[in-house]
């Protein structure tokens, strides 16, 4: 998720956090096997240090019954999690954080590259990280910090990212995402197509953005291209020119009344949406699902223009050796077999691992989830919730229409801290 990715309040991921450690034993299908029954007396213990993207009880519970390493989760937002690798790099074990924090974490010397000879299924990673691409060769979107370049570093002792692929790896991924507006369609009444409606004085004082800089940025950047005010050379990497430009049109429609609000966390955009206080805004997947699971029409709306994309994975600190190491890379082969692959993708995300993720779901929820066809059954939520009732579609498509359509990805860009101060003169403003 940068020191300004997730500044304050609740985030997606502390969201499915709370989801996930209410979340019991029907996850149900796909139990991992090939794992050792009997353990160590000695405790085998990682420090986990994150956002809660990854972060579930019932993830804790099931890689400790097959492996016996039990984690001890650290969840702080991105910035503190940034500034934690910089400054204390031997108070956890295990980072799970955002691709692009790592132009930030990556030269400080504090992370251990991981070597992708140890990860068992690292051949079957999309490559959608390794290479840009679908499963089925599509070329996707990289402007912005698109995992492929940060993922892999040219030596074992290295802090340059290496233009091809190598043995090591910063991030081992685990899930990722599309992300797009979303809408009341109830209240709005009319198909919405094009991310230039979120400035649309039709819906003056009903839309927000969301106050993330890093995020924010890179909406308000889909805005401005798509009301064709500027086309950027990479909206991930804007110039001081650009970063003017864009917070300049965010300012002009803010002092028109154009946004009820600037919201921080989950909960916020849940509550302006589900109220009508909103009818159009920046949004993330399961901020959608909460809204429809509470019976008021939502949608994360798929636009022309295409998505914006996240992506997190694993890696381990510099301060991290031996037997501890050598748990790290049981833990996270573990993680990519099957399991909490699936748990995440009931959740509306999309695992690393496709294969395995696959072998441990229903073949009516990956139909859903995955190909884009309506539910033969009603689609549970990883702890028995109904999400969808049989018969309905997933908003975007399949994971091809979605991945697909990747326009960009969040980023740090080289005028970060400029862009930072410029966002917040016009939250200020």
């Amino acid at each position: 998720m940068t020191n300004d990715i997730k500044q304050t309040g609740v985030s997606r991921r502390t969201f499915i956090k709370g989801a996930a450690a209410a979340a019991g034993a029907a996850v149900g299908t796909g139990a991992i096997t090939g794992f050792p029954a009997i353990h160590s007396a000695e405790p085998k213990v990682l420090r986990y240090l994150g956002t809660a993207v990854n972060q579930a009880d019932d993830i804790n519970k099931k890689l400790f019954e097959d492996t016996g390493i039990k984690l001890e989760y650290i969840t702080a937002t991105t910035d503190d999690v940034t500034k934690r690798v910089i400054t204390q790099p031997n108070s956890f074990d295990v980072l799970d954080t955002e691709y692009f924090s790592l132009k930030k974490l990556i030269p400080s010397g504090n992370i251990l590259p991981l070597d992708a000879k140890k990860i068992k299924e690292f051949d079957n990673i999309t490559p959608v990280f390794t290479k840009g691409e679908l499963p089925n060769g599509k070329k996707i979107g990289d402007q912005g910090t698109a995992p492929k370049k940060v993922m892999f570093l040219e030596g074992k002792d290295s802090t340059t990212f290496a233009t091809a692929p190598t043995e090591w790896v910063t991030l081992i991924p685990t899930v990722y995402n599309a992300d797009t507006l979303g809408i009341r369609p109830d209240l709005i009444k009319r198909p919405i197509e094009s991310w230039s409606e979120l400035l649309n004085p039709e819906f003056k004082g009903k839309a927000s953005i969301l106050n993330i800089p890093s995020i924010g940025i890179m909406d308000a950047a889909m805005v401005v291209e798509a009301s064709g005010i500027h086309k950027y050379a990479d909206k991930g990497n804007m110039t001081k020119e650009e970063i003017d430009l864009t917070t300049k049109a965010l300012t002009e429609a803010k002092k028109a009344g154009q946004f009820r609000a600037f919201w921080k966390d989950f909960n916020e955009s849940v509550n302006l949406m589900s109220s009508g206080e909103t009818v159009i805004q920046s949004m993330w997947s399961p901020a959608v699902t909460k809204v429809r699971s509470m019976g008021i029409p939502c949608v994360f709306q798929p636009l022309k223009e295409g998505y914006r994309s996240w992506a997190s994975g694993f890696c381990v600190s510099k301060g991290v050796s031996g037997e501890k190491l050598d748990w790290a890379y049981e833990f996270v082969n573990w993680f990519l077999s099957g399991y909490a692959g699936a748990y995440l993708n009931r959740q509306g995300y999309y695992s690393a691992v496709l294969s395995t993720a696959k072998a441990a779901m229903e073949p009516y929820e990956w139909a859903y989830w995955m190909e884009g066809k309506p539910a033969e059954k009603d689609i549970k939520a990883p702890d028995g919730s109904l999400l969808e009732k049989a018969g309905a579609v997933r908003d975007g498509g399949s994971y091809d229409d979605r991945m697909g359509n990747v326009a960009c990805w969040n980023a740090v860009m080289d005028e970060n801290d400029y862009m930072v101060r410029k966002w917040n003169e016009f939250i200020a403003a």
